[in-house]
This record gives C-alpha cells, structure tokens and sequence, in this order.
C-alpha cells in the first residue's frame, strides 16, 4: 500500500466543518472511481502536534503507484465533476505539506535476505 499525506491548515475564516464536507465529497468521488482505496482525515488534538506540522492530516491509501498516478492524471486533466470539486478542498487550506510513504517490508521486498 502506498499511503500519500497531506498536512494542511485552514485559511482564516474557513469553517472546520465546511472543509471536511468538501473533502469528504471530493475523495468519496475518487473512492467510488476506483482511484482510492480508502482515506483518513484527523485533526491535532487540542493543538498537540510538533510546531511543523498543521493542524489537519490527511491520509489517502493507494494500491500502487499505478492507481495513484491515475488519480493524479483524473485531476490534474481539471475536468467536471472533479475540477470543482478538488478546487472546494483546495481554496480552503493552506500551509500545505505532502510526502509519500509505503507500507514496509511490502510485496515488492526479497525476503529471506535480511532479518527484521
């Protein structure tokens, strides 16, 4: 599984709730397209977090690069419906952060070669 993250904070008057709605829309289109497996959205709580990091986590799971790519192609092509629907996300945050991480040892790993 490779997990990509997303660290963002709000931009001033943006309400908490209206945020997580349009992201919650915006990835549910992109679970049922079958370009996600599946996501998480947290929230530091009560402001407990190393100072870099902000306030909202996102996590989005994704079989292989492959389906990720293929999320990213769907879009950056800036096509309705999902056009709309990622700006509704995207105009609410920023500070934004991203990294890419995988689940390890994964399938790819030759195992029986080192210990663990």
């Amino acid at each position: 599984m490779d997990v990509y993250h997303i660290w963002c904070n709000l931009k001033p008057g943006v309400r908490d709730t209206e945020f997580v709605e349009a992201l919650r829309v915006y990835l549910d289109h992109l679970r049922r397209d079958g370009r996600l497996v599946d996501y998480r959205i947290t929230r530091a709580k009560l402001g407990f977090k190393p100072p870099q990091l902000r306030e909202f986590h996102i996590t989005l799971d994704f079989h292989d690069l492959t389906q990720m790519q293929s999320a990213f192609d769907h879009v950056s092509a800036r096509a309705d419906p999902v056009e709309t629907l990622h700006h509704a996300v995207n105009s609410k945050v920023q500070d934004v952060y991203f990294a890419l991480y995988r689940d390890f040892p994964d399938e790819t790993r030759v195992r029986g070669q080192e210990k663990f």
